[in-house]
């Protein structure tokens, strides 16, 4: 009598062993998802595009205009655009640059560090809703102050973007084509700016540069929606995004089956403990419960100690500072450019100009390096040695582009440098994610970032303005400036003879069991198992 007593509880025991396989085989399978490796590049590399859109747009005499000016006998011209509108000096213009930067940067670390404790892709959809509110207030802007608070708001909701894209991009690739999809990515970079001067020339000049900015705005809130409304994907070496609720329901279950029958063994060391170990694994490593307030003491230590890694690690460190070297020359082509050929080679149609040159090499670069790193075998030397040789051959060309006294002179030498400069990115950023494990790669990123802005174009921007303040030579201005493009080969020439291990496929943090198939499979496979199918369904 006693036994079958027993055995409506032994059932209820069986079921909650059974749900939570079930729970455990889920977590274990790749993320069922409409969105395939091709599409989440695709969808990437449009929002990527807008962000760099908007760093173009402002930059075109178009939207940024021309400032206030005065002959002496007293006759004074309106200006144009944002200078004209605001009357800023040269100076004051490239605050308003540098502005977009300092948010980037503070929001690079922020979002680097949440990526520990919130899913990734959730907080994408959270910088991209700051980055159209901001984008719409940059247009809504009435003074200098309130123009530059909306562009660090940009630069906010931006580094959400900036700092999560790659890794998701890196883990989903292709092996055999990793460094050719971060190019497909990067490639958005020039082509966006490039298109950002042709939006910027033709909405500026037609409708008036608040224009630009709002529609800037409508294009990306299609992507802030999905942000909120696509299943949130997993990123390598992070912890399971259900792990924590899975936990807690194991828990409950775990605590039912105790009380119903105390003497099952199942209940001590057998099945039901042993799955519960194993999200236990999972969760114990990631975000620590012990909190003051909105800070994570624990999580804190975590960056330092994280950080510490990174300035201890030779190769990035000299990746990176021949990226900041690299960034504050293309910082100031993309900002200046414009202006500068306007002046010395009296281009009618200067953003068309440069954003078709930019364009065309932008892309056609960016893919190049990429292909050609796939080609020699993607390794962290042989990426030091074609950044290095790139851009030293791009520099040569570029400086010999500013040295000509003819318009079509200078476009042949300058178009031949930007394609060769272009080819670095792919390269450069194939570095970052490879010399760090997989954990770390979105501080990677991030710090780079911050290091590459705050050290390059952050100053870069007003540092050429005050220059050409100065000598009043736009010739003079570019050809000191291009010099730097030597001192980022030199630095990645370095590179090559320092001893680099590729740490993608190390052991991150995280305990490999669950969490393992991120290491094996790709997160949005596009062919799931049958076997792992039918046991979801049963």
């Amino acid at each position: 009598m006693g036994e079958e007593q027993q055995n409506p509880e032994l059932s209820v025991s069986k079921e909650t062993v059974a749900d939570m396989a079930k729970v455990s085989n889920a977590l274990s399978a790749p993320n069922p998802s409409w969105f395939t490796p091709k599409r989440l590049l695709a969808i990437f590399c449009v929002i990527n595009l807008l962000n760099y859109v908007d760093r173009g747009a402002i930059g075109s005499n178009g939207v940024n205009g021309s400032p206030r000016t005065c002959t002496k006998n007293g006759q004074c011209t309106s200006g144009s655009g944002i200078q004209g509108a605001f009357n800023l000096s040269n100076f004051e213009d490239g605050v308003l640059s540098s502005a977009f930067m300092i948010g980037l940067l503070v929001g690079s670390l922020v979002f680097a560090s949440l990526a520990k404790s919130v899913n990734p892709f959730r907080l994408i959809g959270v910088g991209l809703t700051v980055w159209t509110l901001a984008a719409a207030g940059c247009g809504f802007s009435f003074d200098f102050w309130s123009i530059i608070i909306c562009r660090m708001l940009v630069g906010v909701g931006e580094a959400s973007f900036i700092s999560l894209a790659a890794p998701y991009i890196d883990d989903n690739a292709p092996a055999a084509q990793k460094t050719a999809w971060l190019a497909i990515f990067y490639m958005c970079i020039p082509a966006g700016v490039a298109l950002g001067y042709l939006y910027g020339g033709l909405v500026g000049d037609h409708f008036g540069w608040r224009y630009a900015f709002f529609g800037e705005a409508i294009l990306m809130l299609p992507f802030v929606v999905l942000g909120f409304v696509m299943k949130p994907l997993q990123l390598k070496g992070f912890p399971p995004v259900e792990s924590r609720k899975a936990l807690t329901g194991v828990d409950t279950a775990v605590s039912e089956v105790k009380g119903i029958n105390a003497d099952d063994s199942t209940g001590k060391d057998g099945g039901i403990m042993s799955i519960k170990e194993e999200f236990v694994d999972q969760s114990s490593k990631g975000p620590s419960s012990s909190k003051c307030g909105f800070i994570n003491l624990n999580q804190l230590s975590r960056f330092l100690k994280d950080m510490k890694v990174l300035l201890l690690d030779r190769v990035y460190v000299v990746n990176v500072l021949g990226y900041i070297a690299y960034n504050f020359v293309v910082g100031a082509y993309s900002y200046w450019g414009p202006k500068a050929g306007y002046s010395i080679y009296h281009m009618k149609d200067a953003d068309m100009v440069f954003g078709g040159v930019t364009l065309a090499c932008g892309i056609l670069g960016t893919l190049l390096g990429g292909f050609v790193l796939d080609r020699m075998t993607s390794t962290i030397p042989n990426a030091f040695k074609l950044l290095s040789i790139a851009t030293f051959l791009g520099a040569a060309f570029c400086f010999s582009a500013f040295c000509c006294k003819s318009l079509y002179g200078f476009l042949v030498l300058f178009t031949l440098g930007e394609l060769l400069i272009f080819a670095t990115q792919g390269p450069v950023n194939y570095i970052c994610l490879h010399c760090v494990q997989p954990s770390m790669r979105p501080l990677s990123m991030a710090m780079s970032t911050v290091a590459i802005h705050i050290f390059g174009d952050v100053p870069s921007a007003p540092l050429v303005g005050v220059l050409q303040d100065h000598l009043n030579n736009w010739r003079k201005t570019a050809l000191i400036l291009t010099v730097i493009l030597f001192l980022a080969a030199i630095i990645w020439f370095i590179g090559i003879f320092l001893r680099a291990v590729d740490k993608f496929n190390e052991d991150s943090e995280i305990p490999i069991t669950i969490a393992d198939n991120s290491n094996i499979t790709p997160l949005l496979d596009e062919k799931i198992d049958e076997r792992t199918k039918s046991s979801i369904r049963t």
